[in-house]
Formats: structure tokens, C-alpha cells, sequence
């Protein structure tokens, strides 16, 4: 597999928003709020911020980070590309612009916060979901780079 980690084009907003709204669709515990028209806008909207960078194979684009400051504000993958380093690359990117990093992942989603523990992103707050758009319960999660192990 040949990947490369680009800056997204306003052309990848499509396959963005696909993936970003493939994912609602997918979990079971995760309501589907906004269409799929509404999330390639907002994958465009994310573009035209800066905040994102493309993972792309031979296959295309196959996941992304959107990364808002020292925020993750966003990391997906096609679910046939999950387990493959793909993730960890897109994050180890990140972490070489920034001292520090935090994130928000749902606490239903195991899998991710597995991902952001193994990577050396540390728990630092949980919530009832009141303040995000799913009302779903969330952990924050920050990386300081020396603070802890770079995964």
C-alpha cells in the first residue's frame, strides 16, 4: 500500500463528507443529525478553514484529520482501512506540528479511545454530552508531547 498525507483539495470535500457521514450511518449509537449534502458541506467548510489533511492510497482518499489549532476536530478512516497504521500516521503528522493536542471522542466509541490511549492521549475529562451536537457522553482527551509516552 502507497500512502501519501496531503493538504485536502476543495475537490476531496465529497469523499469527506462521504466518509464522515458513513460513519453516523454505521454506529448504531450514533444519531444521523445532518444528510449527506450537509456533511460534504461541512467537509468543504472544514477545507476551506485549512484544518484538514487527506490519507490517500491507490484506493484514493481513504480517511482524514481536521485539525483546528491544537484541536483534533476530526478523525476518520474508511472502515475497511481501520487496523492498518493509517490513523496512527495521520496523528503522528499532527503531533509533529504541535506541542500539545486534545481531542473529544465518544465514549461509546471503544474502539477510538482504545486508539487515542495507545497513542499516549490522556484522559484529563468526561461529560454528559450537553454540549455536543449528538448529546451523546464524551471524554477529553490531551497530548503533551514529553509528557507522556508518543505511543
Amino acid at each position: 500500500m502507497t500512502l501519501t498525507l496531503r493538504p485536502a483539495r476543495t475537490t476531496d470535500a465529497g469523499r469527506i463528507g462521504d466518509i464522515l457521514h458513513g460513519f453516523a450511518r454505521e454506529h448504531e449509537w450514533m444519531p444521523e443529525l445532518y444528510s449527506g449534502a450537509e456533511t460534504i458541506a461541512f467537509g468543504g467548510w472544514m477545507i476551506d478553514q485549512h484544518w484538514v489533511t487527506v490519507a490517500e492510497t491507490n484506493a484514493g482518499v481513504v480517511g482524514f484529520l481536521a485539525l483546528n489549532g491544537t484541536e483534533i476536530h476530526c478523525l476518520y478512516l474508511t472502515p475497511s482501512e481501520c487496523g492498518r497504521g493509517i490513523g496512527r500516521c495521520l496523528l503522528d503528522q499532527a503531533k509533529t506540528k504541535r506541542e500539545e493536542l486534545s481531542l473529544f471522542a465518544f465514549q461509546a466509541n471503544q474502539r477510538a479511545c482504545r486508539f487515542y490511549e495507545r497513542n499516549g492521549f490522556i484522559e484529563v475529562d468526561r461529560s454528559d454530552g450537553a454540549d455536543n451536537d449528538e448529546n451523546l457522553p464524551d471524554i477529553k482527551y490531551v497530548w503533551r508531547r514529553g509528557e507522556v509516552a508518543d505511543g
